[in-house]
């Protein structure tokens, strides 16, 4: 039975077409596949153990391959250790591979303890970044270089942020991540693919604590989402544009974010779980928030967040856990409205 999605863009596209979920479970990691790009048949759950990880989070780079990330909390003596533990899964359907410690945040013992949960993204050359919120409340990274490698832990200051962060990259592989805080939302940016990460300007916005994802909505130019920290709605932000509000009343965990062509329109779809615990679901023409949008609730009632992708025909499938711990799929019905097919049960 899944207990809730993992962290990051959950539902991701292979590069055989196929969509694949993951959620977690007691002890591991829940995955299905579509058993053909496009579906409707999917395979599954299968089980992949992870042995005391907690806080899953995947990302995906442009090479497809889908990377994991955990947190493993131990207790020796009087001392509690964290250690953070990375997997890869390189094709579709296919068994992943071993977890690979990364070892913990700070050398001191009395200090190994203060990590948060990780976040990831994949740059351009397939390397990982994890994002970790350290003991004074910034965030560290930590890479891997292009021999499969780990460099040390790299401190990239800011202050007083939450756990919840977000981390992507674009179709160029430049990765991206943004922290909400006390003071606001903090944005750090790679210039180009490969290089440092740059922190950027604080968006003056209190975002809820794990609500936050990004989007690419035009080349090289992304658009934040997040649920307001006092429930007014759903905002997005993207730079030469500012603060977008954007409806959708309260809502909990991360807001889901695909772009898709509808009615013949590059769209940007939106999806969150309300407050009452089912998905609401909206679209408008990308980068184009003045047009409007409305929001619809949708199926039943689901663990945490849901998540959007495209499939090999180019339609919407909208993903959820169900409070039963299974998977949910729907499915657009054709390209000409945001129109939905019948849900799946798996």
């Amino acid at each position: 039975m899944a207990l809730g999605p993992v962290r990051g863009r959950w539902l991701l596209a292979g590069k055989d077409g196929r969509l694949t979920a993951y959620a977690r479970t007691e002890g591991g990691l829940l995955r299905w596949t579509e058993r053909a790009p496009g579906g409707p048949g999917w395979s599954g759950p299968d089980l992949f153990p992870a042995e005391e990880l907690t806080d899953l989070a995947v990302g995906q780079g442009p090479d497809g391959y889908a990377h994991f990330v955990g947190r493993r909390r131990r207790r020796t003596g009087e001392v509690d250790t964290v250690t953070y533990h990375h997997a890869v899964q390189y094709q579709s359907g296919r068994p992943m591979g071993p977890w690979e410690s990364l070892g913990t945040l700070y050398r001191k013992p009395d200090m190994s303890h203060r990590g948060g949960p990780p976040a990831l993204a994949v740059d351009a050359q397939g390397a990982p970044h994890v994002f970790v919120r350290n003991a004074g409340r910034g965030v560290h990274v930590r890479r891997q270089d292009k021999k499969g490698g780990w460099g040390a832990w790299d401190d990239l200051r800011g202050s007083k942020t939450f756990e919840g962060a977000c981390a992507a990259s674009t179709a160029e592989g430049r990765v991206r991540f943004a922290a909400p805080g006390e003071k606001g939302i903090s944005l750090w940016a790679q210039s180009a693919p490969g290089g440092p990460l740059v922190k950027g300007e604080d968006v003056p916005c209190l975002a809820q604590d794990g609500s936050l994802c990004v989007l690419e909505t035009s080349p090289g130019r992304v658009t934040h989402f997040w649920h307001a920290a006092d429930g007014s709605g759903v905002f997005g932000y993207r730079e030469g544009a500012g603060v977008l509000a954007l409806g959708g009343g309260p809502g909990y965990g991360a807001v889901a974010a695909a772009r898709a062509v509808v009615d013949g329109y590059d769209c940007t779809v939106l999806a969150h779980r309300t407050a009452g615990g089912r998905t609401a679901l909206a679209a408008y023409p990308t980068e184009h928030e003045a047009a409007g949008l409305w929001w619809t609730e949708i199926g039943e009632e689901c663990l945490e967040s849901p998540a959007l992708a495209v499939d090999a025909y180019g339609l919407v499938v909208i993903a959820s856990i169900s409070a039963r711990g299974e998977l949910l799929v729907n499915r657009q019905k054709d390209g000409s409205s945001l129109s939905l097919g019948r849900w799946q049960r798996f």
